[in-house]
């Protein structure tokens, strides 16, 4: 019986044939100041895939908490702790994001309205109600939104 053949990695394509392999590597690189072997094309691409992500995650929570605020206000007789929990939950994910990248503070902002609309017609498939129940513009503010003490009534 033949060992296995170690697997051989072309470094002009390691990103492509191991990624973990690719991350270890070019840190590597960096750590030593190995410059001009580090594969700078995909390490763009990485970071700045990194930070579509971070925002695609603060948009995601933060319609979570407008769609429970909602559904929390107009649908009283509904209330649960497991509501009060997700909204709990999701403001502490955003608290840990702005703890990490407070530069990301003013995209919030920017993208509360637009997040609202998402939650406006989340909260009505999850509820049954017509989107019109909701208001066009967001009854909470954004503290409203991150205040972990802060539930509408």
């Amino acid at each position: 019986m033949t060992a296995p053949q170690p697997t051989v990695f072309n470094q002009s394509n390691l990103y492509d044939q191991d990624f973990y392999l690719w991350l270890d590597t070019t840190a590597k690189q960096l750590k030593a100041g190995k410059f001009a072997e580090v594969d700078l094309a995909n390490l763009v691409e990485e970071i700045e895939s990194m930070g579509k992500s971070e925002k695609h995650a603060l948009e995601s929570n933060l319609v979570v908490i407008l769609t429970h605020l909602l559904k929390y206000r107009y649908q009283q007789e509904k209330r649960s702790n497991s509501w009060k929990a997700t909204i709990r939950e999701h403001r502490r994910r955003l608290a840990r994001t702005f703890k990490d990248s407070p530069s990301l503070k003013p995209y919030f902002q920017e993208v509360f309205p637009e997040c609202y609309q998402d939650a406006r017609n989340q909260a009505s498939d999850e509820t049954g109600l017509l989107v019109d129940t909701f208001p066009l513009e967001s009854p909470f503010t954004t503290d409203e939104c991150l205040n972990q003490d802060f539930l509408p009534e």
